[in-house]
């Protein structure tokens, strides 16, 4: 077994601001040993499979790619194997117990695993040419913060390839504890551009409620 690297050193000072608590992390903590299972664990890797499909028509040869909200780290296992030009292939995630089961799963020194938040991506400026979420959006806490780090993170003509729930059907979800949230290609597309990324472009994902948009920060 490959021995999984730690994830590489802050290279800024983190914000110190208190994020609201609506990432459902315990939930994520208690599912994750079984994540990758049965009828639903397919589900999720027929998602990832989709996105990673699409993000290398964007970066067909990526080097360092940042994986936000990794779950139990499938989409960069199977980077790996798709990849084998990549130097870095790194995964944070706000549940430490999916961080656990990832590094455990790890069989490629490429790997790196460590908690962190969206929100905070403890990373340089311009430090990964691909940046992946899968179904880790919509629990951001703070998805403008978020989609503004990613854009940070992203070298210039670097992409983020980025799939939730999108769909028209969800609006009338926009109401309580959702109501804030870019459930719609007209509000994530908002803030991909308000972040300063480029070129958002809308791709099929997985049924009709689940969507994966492109947009590149600019050279």
């Amino acid at each position: 077994m490959s021995a999984v690297l730690p994830l590489l050193p802050v290279s800024r000072p983190c914000q110190t601001r208190r994020m609201p608590p609506d990432r459902d992390v315990g939930a994520f903590d208690a599912r994750a040993h079984g994540y990758e299972s049965g009828r639903r664990g397919r589900m999720h890797h027929e998602i990832a499979d989709r996105t990673l499909a699409t993000a290398l028509a964007c970066v067909p040869a990526p080097r360092r790619v940042l994986d936000v909200g990794c779950g139990t780290g499938y989409a960069l296992r199977q980077l790996a194997e798709r990849v084998p030009s990549a130097l870095e292939l790194t995964g944070i995630d706000a549940a430490p117990q999916m961080v656990r089961v990832a590094r455990e799963l790890a069989r490629d020194e490429r790997l790196r695993f460590g908690a962190g938040t969206a929100e905070r991506l403890p990373f340089g400026d311009a430090a990964f040419d691909l940046v992946i979420s899968t179904t880790s959006f919509d629990h951001w806490a703070d998805q403008r913060a978020g989609i503004s780090e990613c854009a940070r993170v992203l070298a210039p003509g670097g992409c983020l390839a980025l799939t939730d729930l999108f769909s028209a059907w969800l609006v009338p979800t926009l109401s309580g504890r959702r109501r804030a949230k870019a459930r719609t290609r007209a509000r994530a597309t908002s803030l991909l551009t308000a972040a300063g990324l480029t070129s958002p472009r809308w791709h099929r994902g997985y049924a009709l409620i689940i969507g994966t948009v492109t947009a590149i920060r600019p050279q």
